[in-house]
């Protein structure tokens, strides 16, 4: 077996970030949106609801986002104990994104300078925003009671980048996939209630704020004292297209960094010209068989590998079609490792 050291100059890394879409199948608009009707009805379905790409039941199933309903004071959900007010599944969903995001217990969330004490939260899968979701790809359709809305981020036009414990932090506002809407206010916001939510990209979270919602489409969350109010499902409906729409439409997509190693195997018109397969030479005489190959031998270079410094094999590398080399030729392979 031949071998070569590489020298550091064959050496070449490269980073390069890819984006795509964060739904199953390579969707670019997630249309139709389905949940687990057991998954609702047991103790999870307190607090959050799965929304998947298709029937529940079918076995391509996937969790693609889940919405939950967070309040300050409780309301919105029954409490653990009718003994205790305001200690309920809404309020430790509330305490849980605040800790989240925010990191200071006893701070509010606050939309474009509008302090709110609830929120919807949209999560996606882990597994499906990769390292962080992409900027400006955002479009969300909700249909309410006064009409419907499209959400987008507004990273392309914000100057400054705001950051908290979450990390980078964004406004929803009205529009898609980037681009601002400002035919109702110059900013996308809401007429007096802020801004529709934060976009959270770091953390695949998308914050909606029900008073922005409420005053430009009717979509309004159940206050219910120590009572159920299905908010998730209130959402999830709003998300589906409405009563009477055919379908919802959210777009989104993932961003993460490839990291490249290129390395490059030089082969010089000297070297890899003789093959070490078994019937180049006579086995009665170990004599080579073919005259040709004395005086100008020629091999196929098909495989390459890549050893470690106590000959252990770490990877090997296919070459697409044979490559001739001979006394006449040298050879300059470029191999890539993505990680």
């Amino acid at each position: 077996m031949s071998f070569k050291r590489l020298e550091t100059d064959d050496f070449v890394i490269s980073a390069d970030a890819i984006s795509a879409t964060v739904w199953s199948g390579g969707n670019p608009n997630l249309v139709a949106f389905f949940t687990s009707s057991t998954q609702e009805a047991g103790s999870s379905g307190n607090y959050y609801l799965n929304v998947y790409q298709t029937s529940s039941l079918l076995s391509d199933a996937e969790v693609q986002f889940a919405i939950s309903y967070g309040n300050k004071h409780g309301s919105g959900s029954s409490f653990y104990n009718s003994a205790v007010t305001g200690s309920s599944p809404t309020r430790t969903i509330y305490g849980q994104y605040r800790t989240l995001v925010l990191a200071d217990e006893t701070q509010d969330f606050i939309f474009g300078g509008v302090s709110s004490s609830d929120f919807w939260a949209l999560s996606i899968d882990r597994s499906r925003y990769k390292e962080k979701l992409f900027l400006g790809s955002l479009g969300l359709k909700i249909s309410g009671s006064a009409g419907t809305l499209y959400l987008t981020d507004n990273s392309r036009t914000t100057n400054v980048t705001s950051f908290n414990d979450a990390g980078r932090v964004y406004q929803l506002v009205s529009g898609s996939q980037g681009v601002v809407n400002t035919g109702v206010t110059s900013n996308g916001y809401s007429v007096s209630q802020g801004s529709y939510g934060l976009f959270l990209p770091d953390i695949g979270t998308i914050i909606l704020n029900p008073l922005a919602l409420s005053e430009s489409i009717g979509l309004i969350p159940s206050q219910s004292f120590n009572g159920n109010g299905f908010n998730n499902r209130s959402l999830y409906r709003a998300i589906n297209g409405g009563a009477g729409a055919a379908s919802g439409s959210f777009k989104l997509n993932s961003e993460e960094t490839i990291s490249s190693n290129y390395i490059f195997i030089r082969a010089k018109s000297s070297e890899f010209n003789y093959t070490e397969n078994p019937s180049y030479i006579s086995g009665s005489t170990g004599e080579v068989l073919y005259d040709l190959f004395i005086n100008n031998p020629q091999t196929y270079v098909t495989t390459i590998g890549l050893y470690n410094d106590v000959n252990d094999l770490l990877a090997v590398a296919k070459i697409s079609r044979p490559l001739l080399k001979d006394f006449t030729k040298e050879a300059l392979v470029r191999v890539k490792l993505d990680f």
